[in-house]
């Protein structure tokens, strides 16, 4: 129980899920320095994205490099706090024919394509990762890993979507609240996806891939694509 409360307490910073995020943020900052040496400034898309998520970072980093972010959202999110470094595009992550291929500088996804769909809508997901910009950043927790993040229990995710559902309508799970009928059960359990390692290697296969670890479990991958590294 202490892991899924450290896995779930996202306001203390010496908490352990804040100190993934510093250490994903560091990857992050790897791009944008090297796009920004290229370039003199940095064109973000965050597929699915909150402007909240980027007070990880330096302001004063984002501003030097120039960095500019368009948040990708149905619906948006209404968090912006910064019109300057933000626009919020009511869209679909999953089809963006707006943007030409190569119209931004670096893809950024972190933790969105567990939540998109079916599998034909994550290829699609991973299709505009690949086509948008030179350089992806894309995080998503692992299937195999034994405690599930959005519903914060061990093994809840390796049963079956029945079993999960029954479950939500007995009790809250995490992020979900007691669902009032099996209808709002399966909508709950059907909106997170999780992926195996050869899903996502299937779906990136042009990234390096990397494993987000607690002691020897992996908890997350992310695939990196930076093309100024052999």
């Amino acid at each position: 129980m202490k892991l899924i409360h450290a896995l779930q307490d996202n306001d203390n910073p010496n908490s352990l899920v804040s100190r993934f995020r510093r250490a994903r943020s560091r990857r992050v900052v790897e791009l944008i320095q090297a796009i920004h040496a290229e370039k003199g400034a940095v064109r973000i898309i965050d597929l699915g994205g909150e402007a909240n998520y980027w007070r990880l970072f330096d302001l004063d980093l984002l501003t030097s490099h120039r960095v500019h972010i368009t948040l990708i959202n149905p619906g948006g999110t209404g968090d912006v706090w910064d019109t300057d470094l933000f626009d919020e595009i009511d869209a679909d992550a999953c089809s963006l024919p707006q943007y030409a291929d190569n119209s931004f500088d670096l893809v950024h996804s972190n933790s969105v394509i567990e939540h998109v769909g079916d599998w034909v809508r994550m290829e699609a997901f991973a299709a505009e990762c690949r086509r948008l910009a030179p350089r992806y950043y894309v995080q998503t927790p692992y299937f195999w890993f034994p405690i599930e993040p959005h519903f914060s229990a061990p093994f809840f995710h390796w049963r079956s979507e029945q079993s999960r559902a029954r479950a939500l309508m007995r009790r809250a799970h995490g992020f979900s609240q007691k669902a009032p009928d099996v209808g709002a059960a399966m909508r709950d359990v059907q909106h997170a996806r999780l992926l195996d390692k050869t899903q996502f290697r299937f779906l990136y296969p042009d990234a390096t891939h990397h494993d987000e670890k607690v002691g020897p479990l992996t908890k997350s991958v992310i695939a990196v694509r930076n093309p100024t590294v052999p």
